[in-house]
């Protein structure tokens, strides 16, 4: 069996950098400022190829706020499933009141404690020790977090007094399946939809903006298949993002947005499509991830009102509409059930494998149809088309003068391709490449005419002006030797003949 270790303690004692030590991962947000990690974080780490999972959790308190009682509740759910709990001080700091009331609550529990006392770095044991006697545990062990020191003893300690059976080693379970990013501006039910999904309240909700601030990767199982739902921090405009948290947060989300196969994008029904959910959609599809929209809080709307929504949404979000859109309550369930068959259909429509042939018969029905325009008065040819990559669906098209297209008529290539293909529910990139000219730098080789100053051209200027013919080398066919003709040679020929006569007749 894996033994599960479960970091506790009150806010700011470097709970999510250990952590990060653990699991040789930076999964965990970690600032000096307390209260960042609210929901509980899992991780997998391994030591002495002995593996096993780590939960971070956030800040033990008193519970005296609703957001503080909630976090409360996340922390105890961790230490019931943990077989080993770090409790965590902070050496420098010194023995909390807070301290206190935790390891009364821990000592309830029947599990193996470990008294881990960070931020000993630079000071005596015995000091860093002596104070925290008093709460009564046993098991105290010294390290310095950021610098990495005491955590090998700190692992040693803990497995030394696993079970044997538990201590055997087994096969650790990964984070497998369709990874679903939920994104979305802050307080528009994107927890909510997290849990109904789980169907346990897994992360904190509060009727707050700003309650997830880091992203909580969770694995889910739905009818044999597997998902891992990724709970995103809310994404707000730049220029309200002052706060050095926010902006952690951001980048998280950001960086969940790059790691996801499919984006979920939550949008609150009763706002309308604002503009800051037109810049995180523009992301997406930069990203090239697959999406799927949600429109949230639809429930208790009139009819009328769903309507007026439903037009807005058509016009302003019809630049993705090769995405399905769902009208969902998270609070309630209605319609989330089918946002998975959304994500399956729009993930396997970007691990779909594009057969050459059928790429070219697309594009030659869709030139043929609407030719390129013509630029600098000649028409630019679209010869062929292969596949070049995946997630998403990336099409190399070959041609000439490639660089000119302009953007409307790739977007129609684009809506071409995926009409006829019936990919939905994920971009399709298109990508030109120019051919390459054989004979370029090869014009005029044989060098410039000296009066016309045109290169390629042999032959002088008549009297009227007009460039003469050029000349032609002919191979005799009955000599086999080459003979040089042309319309002035001919003439001079002529000439000479006609004197000869008439010089016979005198």
């Amino acid at each position: 069996m894996i033994p599960v270790i479960a970091i506790v303690g009150r806010p700011n004692v470097g709970k999510s950098t250990l952590f990060n030590v653990l699991t040789r991962s930076r999964s965990a947000l970690v600032l000096d400022a307390p209260g960042v990690t609210r929901d509980r974080q899992y991780g997998q780490g391994e030591f002495l190829d002995q593996k096993f999972i780590v939960i971070d959790t956030g800040g033990l308190t008193e519970g005296k706020t609703p957001v503080e009682a909630l976090m409360l509740e996340q922390s105890l759910q961790a230490t019931e499933e943990a077989d080993i709990i770090f409790f965590m001080v902070d050496g420098r700091a010194g023995r909390n009141p807070l301290d206190e009331t935790i390891a009364k609550r821990l000592r309830k529990l029947s599990k193996p404690i470990y008294l881990v006392i960070n931020k000993t770095e630079g000071l005596p044991i015995s000091t860093a020790q002596s104070e925290f006697y008093a709460l009564g545990l046993s098991n105290l062990v010294p390290i310095a977090a950021s610098h990495g020191s005491g955590i090998a003893e700190l692992m040693e300690e803990a497995f030394s007094h696993l079970p044997e059976e538990e201590a055997t080693e087994t096969p650790l379970p990964e984070l497998e399946g369709i990874k679903i990013a939920i994104v979305g501006r802050p307080n528009v039910g994107k927890s909510t939809l997290v849990n109904r999904m789980l169907g346990e309240e897994r992360v904190i909700v509060f009727d707050e903006p700003g309650t997830t601030r880091d992203s909580i990767y969770v694995s889910l199982e739905r009818e044999g298949k597997p998902y891992v739902l990724i709970d995103t921090a809310g994404v707000r405009r730049r220029a309200k993002v002052t706060e050095t948290l926010e902006k952690f947060s951001v980048i998280k989300t950001l960086q969940s947005i790059e790691n996801a196969d499919v984006v979920i994008m939550v949008m609150d029904a009763r706002e309308g499509i604002t503009d800051q959910d037109l810049g995180l959609l523009g992301f997406v599809l930069e990203a090239g991830r697959a999406l799927v929209i949600a429109l949230n809080k639809w429930d208790g709307l009139t009819q009328d009102e769903r309507s007026d929504i439903k037009k807005t949404v058509s016009y302003r979000l019809n630049f993705v509409n090769f995405a399905r859109i769902h009208w969902i309550s998270a609070l309630h369930g209605s319609g989330v059930g089918n946002l998975f068959d959304s994500v399956q259909e729009a993930y396997q429509s970007a691990i779909r494998t594009l057969s050459t042939s059928e790429l070219n018969r697309i594009l030659e029905a869709a030139v043929s149809k609407h030719p390129p325009p013509m630029v600098r008065g000649r028409r630019i040819k679209l010869r062929y088309a292969h596949t070049g990559g995946h997630q998403p669906p990336i099409i190399v098209i070959h041609g000439n003068q490639t660089e000119q297209v302009p953007l409307s008529y790739k977007r129609y290539l684009s809506n071409s391709f995926r009409q006829n293909l019936k990919l939905r529910g994920t971009p399709v990139r298109i990508e030109f490449k120019t051919s390459e000219n054989p004979y370029a730098g090869l014009r005029g080789s044989s060098g410039k005419s000296k009066k016309s100053g045109k290169s390629g051209r042999s032959g002088k200027l008549g009297k009227s002006g007009k460039l003469g013919k050029s000349r032609k080398t002919v191979k005799s066919e009955k000599t086999g030797k080459s003979e040089k003709t042309g319309n002035r040679k001919k003439s001079a020929i002529t000439i000479s003949k006609k004197s000869k006569k008439e010089k016979g007749r005198r």
